[in-house]
């Protein structure tokens, strides 16, 4: 199975950005320090003061693993948790977030369950929730359907901007296990799952232990403090570059901080798949090439380091060693 048979279409979307690019560009002036296709946009309010770095998501077609289970709380924690990430792979640290919440018929507890979810992140994660938009659209919406969107800012000294221009030959690839799925391929999970196999959210499938649509609900990591930790035993200089393993998996995620002319050499043997990835392949037939592009396959940020630093710290956060960089054209490598 491909995840374009669940609906969804990677190169298509690619290829529609593509073409709207200069529509876009269109808006910029001289404050705009970023260009498409970096995990968050970069914004020079005055010179001199930090730069701003915005980025908006959703949590996909998770919310409807939330609508089935009646649990809607861990899809908020999500959200906040994604974009958090997204910025934070620009070295940046959270500022505000806005929630957007659309649905076409208000269930009993969806709202109140997601913006509980979303308010504690944003505790977590030392942002303020300064509001959001609830909208009802009957028409648009099926009945107790809903759609999650949220916005972010943060900051970061340009000093300590990180956009993976300081990554070397012979750096070092450390990866950050996740914690599942977090909030992309939900759509090819769905139709393995439900679908094709024919089971139920509160089925416990093997080799999972706890029921496969808690196992799929399972909160995206905020990967803040881990850094922030890595910050303080290196400094941030050390960090030379972060990709967030979201939607494109490795395949499209890591190249997009890797400089021309280098190529991220990734070992997949280097760690150990978690069983719902594995369950996932077997049920769908997936292959393992497809598997690395649409999932995080366990590990959701992916971190270069120079080669001569203390593992004792690496450790500490879990880091895991899963490659290197070297010479080459074509930015990202997986070894199976």
């Amino acid at each position: 199975m491909k995840y374009r048979d669940s609906g969804v279409n990677i190169d298509a979307a690619q290829a529609a950005l593509a073409r709207a690019k200069a529509a876009v560009r269109s808006t910029w002036d001289q404050r705009v320090r970023s260009d498409l296709g970096t995990f968050g946009g970069l914004f020079s309010p005055s010179p001199g003061e930090p730069l701003l770095v915005a980025s908006i998501d959703g949590v996909g077609t998770k919310v409807k693993i939330a609508a089935l289970v009646e649990r809607y709380d861990t899809v908020g924690q999500d959200l906040v948790n994604h974009c958090v990430n997204d910025i934070l792979v620009q070295g940046a640290e959270p500022l505000f977030f806005l929630d957007y919440f659309a649905t076409g018929r208000l269930a009993p507890g969806a709202l109140e369950g997601v913006l509980a979810g979303v308010a504690r992140a944003c505790r977590e994660n030392g942002c303020a929730l300064l509001g959001g938009e609830t909208a009802e659209m009957p028409g648009l919406y099926a009945i107790g359907d809903f759609d999650l969107a949220g916005c972010i800012v943060g900051r970061v000294a340009e000093r300590d901007l990180i956009d993976g221009s300081a990554i070397r030959q012979g750096d070092r690839i450390w990866g950050l296990p996740s914690t599942g799925l977090h909030t992309n391929g939900y759509s090819l999970a769905r139709k393995v799952v439900f679908e094709q196999a024919g089971h139920q959210a509160g089925d416990v499938v093997a080799p999972l232990d706890v029921p496969i649509g808690e196992a799929l609900l399972a909160v995206h990591r905020s990967y803040l403090p881990h850094v922030r930790a890595l910050w303080r035993a290196f400094g941030r200089a050390a960090v030379h570059g972060l990709a967030h393993i979201t939607g494109g998996g490795f395949t499209d995620n890591v190249p997009r901080v890797v400089p021309e002319g280098l190529c991220a050499r990734i070992d997949t043997r280097a760690w150990a798949v978690p069983p719902l990835f594995r369950l996932l392949g077997e049920l769908g037939q997936v292959d393992r090439e497809e598997m690395y592009r649409v999932f995080n396959m366990g590990v959701g940020m992916v971190v270069f380091l120079p080669p001569d630093l203390d593992a004792s710290a690496l450790a500490d956060v879990g880091a895991v060693p899963i490659g290197e960089v070297a010479e080459g054209a074509d930015k990202v490598s997986l070894r199976f």
